[in-house]
């Protein structure tokens, strides 16, 4: 199988990182797939090593910028990253006034800070070849406010504000940054909450992937 690009993704241990992980490997390309926990990361990785895919996999809390520097600095002793998909996060849900301040300081952190401090580090080696994309999984909470998110929201409008910055920051380089609004899907997201009940009606994380993939070959078409 020849080799296409190297991809980062984040959170790829389950959910939408798992199916995005198998789809690009599924194609060609190296993954190293990021995540806190080594099992579900090992996981994916055998998956994708059955298929004679090629993927690695980095333990790292994106929520520390420390770690994600060291890790990051670590990895480009060793592989040419050409895209990073920032694609961890994390979501508790109902009334403002019953969400405790843990939960709101855990989804700043991982879905705010951890898209920053990874885009951050990889930036110095992109600009440097002038080439590499950034794809950031914002989720349609960061087009509108819905009820029982207000906090959710609040980060996801906050990574929308930080994508279409770093567009406008980069749009004299040939390093392409987007943002990919996709609504919910039934994946481990939701087993530590009961907001949604009904979960027949969520599409698949592996629709959602193939999807962000074929949308992602067209604007690819339209480029070249």
């Amino acid at each position: 199988m020849q080799l296409l690009k190297t991809i980062l993704i984040t959170g790829a241990g389950t959910g939408l990182g798992k199916e995005l992980a198998l789809a690009y490997a599924q194609e060609g390309n190296r993954i190293i797939l990021v995540g806190r926990t080594q099992a579900h990361l090992d996981e994916v990785r055998q998956m994708i090593d059955k298929t004679n895919g090629s993927a690695r996999s980095v333990v790292c809390d994106i929520t520390d910028t420390n770690q994600v520097k060291q890790v990051l600095a670590h990895l480009n002793e060793t592989e040419k990253i050409d895209q990073v998909i920032n694609n961890a996060g994390i979501g508790y849900f109902g009334p403002l006034q019953n969400i405790p301040a843990d939960q709101i300081s855990q989804m700043i952190d991982t879905n705010v800070k951890g898209t920053i401090y990874v885009s951050q580090a990889i930036l110095p080696t992109f600009l440097e070849r002038n080439a590499g994309k950034i794809m950031n999984i914002i989720s349609t909470a960061g087009l509108r406010g819905k009820v029982h998110e207000t906090a959710y929201c609040a980060s996801k409008f906050a990574i929308r504000g930080f994508t279409e910055a770093l567009v406008k920051e980069l749009e004299n380089t040939s390093i392409t940054v987007s943002g990919v609004y996709m609504g919910g899907m039934d994946t481990p997201f939701w087993d530590e909450n009961h907001f949604i009940t009904d979960r027949s009606r969520l599409k698949s994380a592996k629709d959602v992937a193939l999807e962000i993939l074929e949308r992602e070959h067209e604007i690819e078409l339209i480029i070249s």
